[in-house]
């Protein structure tokens, strides 16, 4: 072991061909570009051992794209070890769609509304080479450098979902296929009088590790916040979301350095209040003038982002380490998954049914509403037929694979998940972790066609509602605390090492 080498990249991976945006129910034709979004690579190589992060500015990694980012790599660049490449999303609800066949309408059909749309193909292209470019051009620029790290305190992510005293399903709340509504909704009106509870806390830490050249001049940092980045969630353009805005304040202080952005586990929480709505109005009004709701929202996020940021760079950087040990390693875990029950099938069947007889109704003459609304119907129906395949399949496979990773990079430690993982996850590893802190990266691509997909705890899965009810989740409570003990099996397995 010697002095640890950083090399850092980045592309722009952003277009202005329409392409569809994916990240609600309904296909999104892009209308250009919000702001730019990014490919950010990172590689830290202690002689030893290696690590490349890969941050894309995108909803999800899907559709085969981490292993075809590999075999690129590959391709390029043969003796380059491709197993220890991690790519992870932001969660911003505006990036590109990577894949054909996620779209619910085909081109003819989007071209007699008068909608083109560049082939999702197309773009997977663009965004393999670009991520490729910025792989390797990290790995070709490492040199000999340091790092810093630590956490500090920045208020992003809240809990969304609402508890009431009431199970809201029999009162008017989704039952359908898009959500199976319980005690909890999602995004649910707190102003209601039955309304008890956020089903979770929050999670306000931020986890900083900061690289620098042999100089001790800052070269970057990776910033790993709790909160998917989807303040501007139904955008009809590209954009990166707060990322963007807190890249711009960062550089603005640090200069252009790189910025690898990491989504923590959250999947129950987002960048957004439910309550209080009116006071946060009035700051938004008062502290921004006219400036829109949501782009109010990232700024704030923005800020309070840099201020954690700058507040732990000025104590972080007193213990820059030089000599710094990697270890990185991956195994394949298997995780129970959760099981349709026999009712649950029954009443996908029924619904099914009930939506082929039926024709969607259409009440504009806009394009891009037609398109939501013809779109969102066949989502629904879709849904609801994997369920019928999930009933059909689950008794031959009742374990889903996924590919874990966790690294050690000095006293810090970083562990994978393909899901929109639910906080509490963290917390149990966090506190069982041997490392002084555990950075937890969610929304981690596999190996294999799939990734996302939310995994709920017990006290979700009780309560339903999106995001821990049938259609969403692929793994069960159980699962989740069997990715809990592995990873945490894992990280007691390195931390010697």
């Amino acid at each position: 072991m010697g002095s640890i080498k950083v090399g850092w990249a980045s592309r722009n991976i952003s277009t202005d061909r329409p392409v569809n945006l994916p990240g609600q129910f309904y296909m999104r034709p892009s209308k250009g570009v919000k702001d730019p979004i990014y490919a950010n690579a990172l590689v830290l190589d202690d002689g030893e051992d290696i690590v490349t992060f890969l941050s894309l500015d995108m909803v999800v990694i899907r559709h085969g794209l981490l292993d075809d980012i590999r075999s690129e790599v590959s391709y390029r660049s043969p003796d380059f070890p491709i197993e220890k490449i991690i790519v992870n999303a932001t969660h911003t609800h505006c990036g590109p769609s990577i894949s054909d066949e996620a779209l619910t309408m085909n081109k003819d059909e989007l071209s007699k509304l008068g909608v083109e749309l560049a082939s999702s193909d197309e773009y997977r292209n663009f965004l393999i080479k670009r991520c490729v470019d910025a792989i390797l051009e990290s790995y070709n620029n490492r040199e000999e450098g340091g790092i810093a790290y630590g956490y500090g305190y920045a208020v992003v992510g809240h809990s969304r979902r609402v508890v009431y005293f009431d199970d809201i399903s029999k009162r008017g709340g989704s039952v359908d296929g898009y959500a199976i509504d319980g005690h909890a909704k999602m995004y649910g009106n707190a102003n209601d009088d039955r309304f008890s509870h956020y089903e979770a806390g929050a999670d306000h830490f931020i986890n900083l590790l900061y690289t620098f050249d042999k100089n001790d001049k800052l070269t970057g940092a990776i910033i790993n916040v709790p909160a998917p980045s989807q303040n501007s969630e139904h955008e009809y353009m590209l954009t990166a979301d707060f990322w963007h805005d807190a890249r711009e304040i960062i550089r603005g202080t640090h200069g252009d350095i790189h910025i690898l952005p990491q989504c923590a586990a959250a999947g129950d929480l987002a960048p957004r209040i439910l309550h209080y709505k009116q006071a946060q109005d009035r700051r938004f009004k008062l502290k921004y003038g006219e400036l829109a709701v949501e782009d109010a929202a990232r700024r704030d996020i923005a800020e309070r982002i840099s201020k954690a940021f700058d507040e732990v760079f000025s104590w972080a950087r007193k213990d820059i380490k030089t000599d710094v040990s990697v270890v990185h390693e991956v195994e394949t875990v298997h995780l129970t998954k959760r099981r349709i029950s026999q009712t649950e099938l029954e009443f996908a069947q029924k619904s099914l049914k009930d939506l082929e007889n039926t024709e969607t109704i259409i009440d504009s003459d806009s394009p891009v509403d037609i398109i939501a609304s013809i779109s969102k119907f066949r989502a629904q129906k879709n849904r609801f037929k994997r369920i019928i395949d999930r009933f059909n399949e689950q008794d031959n496979e009742p374990k889903l694979p996924m590919e874990l990773h966790v690294v050690k990079v000095g006293e810090v430690a970083f562990a994978t998940n393909r899901f929109e993982l639910y906080m509490d996850y963290m917390h149990r590893i966090q506190a069982r972790s041997p490392f002084m802190q555990t950075f937890i990266v969610q929304l981690a691509g596999v190996s294999g066609d799939d990734g996302g997909t939310y995994l709920a705890t017990e006290r979700g899965a009780d309560n339903k509602g999106y995001s821990a009810c049938m259609f969403c989740n692929l793994v069960s409570p159980e699962g989740g605390q069997e990715l809990v003990d592995e990873t945490v099996k894992m990280l007691r397995k390195i931390a010697n090492k």
